[in-house]
């Protein structure tokens, strides 16, 4: 299928890697050109390099910290006008809900909520006034199903959600589509990491962790970026314009509800 997007132009944030490089990937399969962001220059060079070569769409990148005031004027000032915007930003350490302190979750909030939210004031107005636009944001399966361990990210980005429940119905009639993409678990550094510490908690190896908690997820394995990506890439296309304000769970089926 053409998603017929070919020749729009994207920024995708925290994409040097992980779910975010997966959706750059996929949109730059689809011919978009795009805007990189990540904080390590390095590992966004190369990233940006390989798929040039793979792909054969412009490709810009910007090495700052999209969760600060200064990182995204950096990241703006380069991106110029986008018809699609995808956000993303690491989610905040896991922990106890007694020992997390008001800094703990103003600094959630800041990365996970109102980086997105300013983002998207920024950028939907110029979409609006164009007649077309697409935003998706790379939130958590957590808003649909809180993770007691990760209570920052359940409280950011579950603000977040209800930003784009009452935003994106503001600006649908302009042609925008704002749509959230809520991830379990796939290959990546962050679920790595969680295995680790898990493992270490519990006294089991890396591997036997992992084989336990893939025991709750009926595919009975992690997602991969690229199955992330290909989500992310059919809410950005012409074929999604009537899906607006939703919340898409990409988790195996991990997610048990009804709606």
């Amino acid at each position: 299928m053409d998603f017929g997007i070919r020749g729009k132009r994207a920024l995708v944030c925290a994409s040097s890697k992980g779910l975010g490089r997966g959706c750059a990937e996929a949109l730059a399969g689809e011919g978009v050109s795009l805007v990189l962001n990540a904080r390590g220059a390095q590992a966004l060079e190369v990233t940006a390099a390989e798929i040039r070569a793979r792909f054969g769409v412009p490709v810009e990148t910007v090495a700052a910290d999209i969760t600060t005031e200064a990182g995204r004027a950096k990241v703006l000032a380069v991106a110029g006008e986008v018809d699609i915007l995808v956000t993303n930003a690491g989610g905040p350490p896991p922990g106890v809900w007694t020992d997390w302190t008001r800094d703990d979750f103003i600094a959630a909030v800041d990365a996970n909520m109102l980086t997105p939210v300013a983002l998207i004031q920024a950028l939907v107005p110029g979409m609006m006034a164009r007649g077309w636009g697409r935003v998706v944001n790379i939130t958590s399966r957590a808003v649909k199903a809180p993770l007691a361990a990760l209570g920052l990210s359940n409280t950011a980005r579950t603000g977040l959600t209800g930003f784009v429940a009452g935003t994106s119905r503001q600006v649908a009639a302009s042609g925008v589509t704002i749509n959230n993409l809520l991830p379990g678990s796939h290959d990546t550094d962050r679920i790595r990491a969680m295995d680790a510490r898990n493992a270490e908690l519990k006294g089991l190896t890396v591997e036997d962790q992992k084989t336990e908690r893939l025991t709750t997820n009926p595919v009975g394995r992690d997602g991969t970026p690229e199955e992330f990506g290909a989500a992310c890439a059919f809410l950005c296309s012409q074929q999604a314009a009537f899906i607006v304000g939703q919340n898409v769970l990409v988790d195996g089926g991990e997610v048990n509800a009804t709606i």
